[in-house]
């Protein structure tokens, strides 16, 4: 049985290490043949011990979103990957930027790069969403209200303390449309006030 029959049925998440050596049992050397692999780019290496399918391979594929869940967890996508997913804003980030609760770090993959950043809980957990975009994936991704407050609470050098101070960060430097922000829960945002950083600053986000 060759590799892409063996593996179709894995290949729209990303695949460990430990599956494929399980899967190429039958292989005398499954390590080898992982080797083998590696070099046709019938298997890509997005990290030591897990890996992604090739697109010679003509599968189904993980998703961006969903190789960052599984690339550094527990963590959601949020922060400008978000809040162009939900069209808070216009551009189109080059990173898939994620929130995790161990330490900040940046993977150089040959899918994509990905880059997470560090949250405490209890505020980690609020605010995240189950995203399908096929019956094999779910995504765990920010609300367009938490990832509007994590990018609050993230960016460096920013602490709003006036209405002018807050509508110039929020529709100038992250151009998020003024009608958008009429349609957030605030109530909800409100909510994860107490236990969140930069508390000064979100309240001030609840104003405009």
């Amino acid at each position: 049985m060759d590799f892409r029959t063996i593996i179709k049925g894995y290949t729209e998440a990303p695949i460990s290490r430990h599956l494929i050596l399980e899967l190429l049992n039958r292989y005398k050397s499954p390590n080898d043949k992982i080797s083998e692999l590696l070099k046709s780019k019938e298997l890509i290496s997005i990290r030591r011990g897990l890996y992604t399918i090739g697109p010679k391979m003509d599968l189904p594929s993980p998703g961006p979103f969903l190789i960052a869940n599984h690339l550094r967890g527990p963590s959601y996508v949020s922060l400008e990957s978000a809040l162009s997913h939900w069209n808070m804003i216009s551009e189109r980030a080059y990173e898939i930027s994620s929130v995790t609760t161990k330490t900040s770090k940046t993977y150089k993959t040959p899918v994509g790069r990905y880059s997470y950043r560090q949250l405490r809980t209890p505020y980690y957990a609020y605010g995240i969403k189950k995203l399908e975009y096929s019956p094999k994936q779910t995504v765990l991704i920010a609300s367009r209200e938490k990832a509007l407050c994590d990018k609050i609470v993230m960016t460096p050098k920013i602490n709003l303390r006036s209405t002018k101070q807050t509508m110039d960060f929020l529709t100038e430097d992250l151009r998020i449309d003024i009608e958008a922000l009429g349609t957030l829960d605030t109530e909800i945002m409100e909510s994860w006030i107490e236990n969140a950083p930069k508390r000064n600053s979100l309240k001030c986000s609840l104003k405009p």
